[in-house]
């Protein structure tokens, strides 16, 4: 059997193969600029903290490491291909943990400084990134003291490890660093480096959300406990969510957490979901997954409405499937309480109906309905009366929904004529235009007059109100092919008194249509769709659009230089003059210490900050008071999350509101 002679790959232990005397890895110019956030940290180091934990037969596996040997160096320095990311961040904890020990515990230290640093030249670290970086990069390993006023993604990932490893936990993180393990692959001179990378990296298509969640839950499990769980769990839940089921876990996920969680390429519904469910084990896996495969049913029956056998339910889910699945999360909620018999019949059906209220009427006066239900799901985890003062904010009043229905185009016109005309089943109706969206020369509002002698004022007039409320009416499909293109006074003797549909028969009554008659029959309607689709009876106003801070995102792809991200923050009744995340953590860190500083110190325990008694590193801080300090060198994501996070922790979150600016808004 032949031998390959190009690749070597080797399974390493991770922290010794960094430690070998003669490493020394190169980082090449064509590789991207080191980008891995905190979110990214926090996962690696909650990885070594927890195979720290376990037993000494356990190590956790980091991937494979790809390089190549350079031989036109006398040390052969590794050329690092594939892995860069993820060495850099290691090489930034060690240097970390390095720099916390090395007062306390010289002899952990000078162990530590092997992977750093080659023995023949502590001035130069391991890892040596390319020119346009490696000056930086060796600053903050080194700890060479001149980054205070700089920012830069090594500075903010190793202020987060500073942070988080203290002397006292040393022993174990170092413990878990040991455990790491990697493949180690090699190539010689005759290899092909880039066919070799887009191998490991590009055969087929990534694993998609649900497919990580499904190796997630049966990885750790025996083969016939693996077959057990997906003959009796997981082929269920994908029986009842089909095509759906990534949704299904994300939508699951926002009802079960009452935050948002992020579809995109970064997996963040797996990720979601492995913070909810860190360990699933045999043990736990049982009622967890009873729990899932009760709610893909439910998926199931929202998915398809005529699964469920009561008519009326099944008319309410129709009404909420006209706005697509975003409520799916908060309807997953309240109808599995009414399945289980934890709420009675009504207050199901009174919650589909604020739901196709609020989008409705967010849609008519033409507010955004994205990122609305992860704040009904946590309203509702405080009560029926907590919902529907949630559902009356987020609900335009009367007033603006009457004023837009006078002259702008109605929404869904097929699913609300169908409600307002007391028509269960529209499939074999038409919407009619009464006056044509595009009328002929010959078409007459009263007979006598054809459209050709209308004045331009006239015609432009009566387009305007072409598809509003008022000019809008169901008509059966065979009365409106045998008629079309008539004048009104045509088919309001024909095809409109033959109806069966009472709203469009009573048009017979009317013996011209025109503007006046449109308007007319407009306010008519209108208190018809107001009392349908009421919003609860309470005084609380719309929010002109604020967003909850626990839903507030930080805008992808922010101009550089652009300083109004927020057009104000609203903070339990106070406006602030605050335009972007920076400014935000700023002000509610320094609230906090002075309102609630319980909540503070139990937020910064939990999270080995963002509050430190002293400035242990070089860096940004900011005084809070003799003795304690406020670091600002965090990237902006992670200052959302700490903002969210300590007014969650101080139980003011609901009471805190940013408005994004317009700009702010778009992006």
């Amino acid at each position: 059997m032949s031998t390959a002679t190009n690749v070597e790959a080797t399974a390493v232990n991770t922290i010794d193969w960094l430690a070998a005397d003669s490493t020394t890895i190169v980082v090449p110019v064509y590789q991207r600029q080191y980008r891995w956030d905190i979110g990214g940290c926090e996962q690696l180091l909650a990885d070594v903290r927890a195979v720290a934990r376990e037993d000494s037969s356990h190590r956790h596996f980091i991937g494979s490491i790809l390089s190549a040997a350079d031989d036109s160096d006398a040390d052969t320095d590794l050329v690092l291909i594939d892995g860069q990311q993820r060495i850099t961040t290691l090489m930034l904890l060690v240097a970390a943990l390095q720099h916390a020990v090395r007062d306390s515990d010289p002899a952990l230290a000078t162990e530590l400084a092997r992977v750093l640093v080659r023995p023949d030249d502590t001035t130069r670290t391991k890892l040596r990134p390319h020119d346009a970086w490696a000056e930086l990069y060796e600053s903050v390993v080194l700890d060479r003291g001149d980054h205070a006023d700089r920012e830069s993604r090594f500075d903010d990932n190793y202020a987060f490890f500073r942070s988080q490893v203290h002397a006292d936990e040393a022993a174990s993180i170092w413990r878990g660093l040991r455990r790491l393990e990697h493949v180690s692959i090699t190539l010689g001179a005759g290899a092909n480096a880039q066919q070799i990378f887009e191998s490991l990296n590009s055969t087929g298509e990534p694993l998609r959300d649900h497919e990580l969640i499904h190796n997630y839950i049966l990885m750790g499990l025996t083969h016939s406990e693996q077959l057990d769980v997906e003959a009796r769990f997981w082929l269920p839940i994908e029986r009842h969510t089909g095509e759906t089921i990534g949704a299904f876990w994300r939508h699951y996920l926002v009802m079960t957490t009452g935050r948002e969680v992020a579809a995109n390429g970064e997996h963040g519904v797996y990720s979601a979901f492995r913070h909810s469910f860190p360990r699933v084990d045999v043990e736990h896996l049982q009622a967890d997954a009873e729990v899932w495969r009760h709610y893909a049913e439910i998926y199931g029956i929202l998915l398809d409405p005529s699964l469920e056998p009561d008519p009326e339910i099944a008319r309410q889910l129709r009404g909420v499937n006209t706005f697509g699945r975003a409520a799916y999360p908060l309807v997953l909620s309240v109808y599995s309480d009414h399945s289980r018999g934890l709420i009675p019949r009504a207050e199901l059906m009174q919650t589909l109906e604020w739901i196709q209220a609020m989008y409705l009427r967010r849609t008519l006066v033409n507010l955004p309905n994205e990122r609305l239900v992860a704040r009904l799901c946590r309203a509702r985890a405080n009560g029926r009366d907590a919902l529907a003062r949630a559902f009356a904010r987020i609900t335009p009043s009367d007033e603006r929904v009457s004023a837009v229905l006078k002259y702008s185009e109605l929404p869904h016109p097929a699913y609300v004529l169908g409600r307002i005309e007391g028509v269960d089943d529209i499939a074999e109706y038409d919407v009619e235009h009464i006056v044509p969206t595009v009328p002929s020369d010959s078409w007459s509002g009263d007979g006598e007059r054809p459209w050709i002698d209308y004045s331009d004022d006239e015609r432009n007039a009566h387009r305007a109100l072409a598809p509003t409320l008022g000019n809008l009416t169901l008509l059966e499909q065979d009365l409106a092919e045998r008629w079309f293109g008539e004048s009104y006074d045509v088919k309001r003797a024909s095809a409109y008194e033959r109806s069966s549909v009472a709203e469009t028969a009573l048009l017979a009554n009317t013996p011209t249509w025109g503007t006046a008659a449109i308007s007319a029959r407009t306010i008519r309607l209108t208190a018809d769709l107001l009392r349908i689709w009421a919003r609860p009876a309470l005084p609380e106003i719309d929010d002109d659009g604020l967003t909850p801070v626990l839903d507030a995102v930080r805008r992808r792809g922010w101009p550089a230089g652009w300083e109004r991200e927020f057009e104000y923050v609203e903070y339990r009744g106070e406006r602030w003059e605050v335009y972007d995340v920076r400014h935000l953590f700023n002000r509610v860190f320094r609230r906090a210490w002075t309102d609630t500083r319980e909540a503070a110190v139990s937020y910064c325990a939990a999270h080995g900050g963002p509050i430190y008694e002293e400035t242990a590193w070089k860096g940004q801080w900011d005084q809070l008071d003799d003795t304690h300090h406020l670091y600002m060198g965090w990237d902006s994501n992670y200052m959302m999350s700490a903002v969210q996070g300590v007014l969650d922790e101080a139980g003011i979150a609901s009471e805190v509101f940013v408005k994004y600016s317009y700009i702010g808004n778009v992006m």
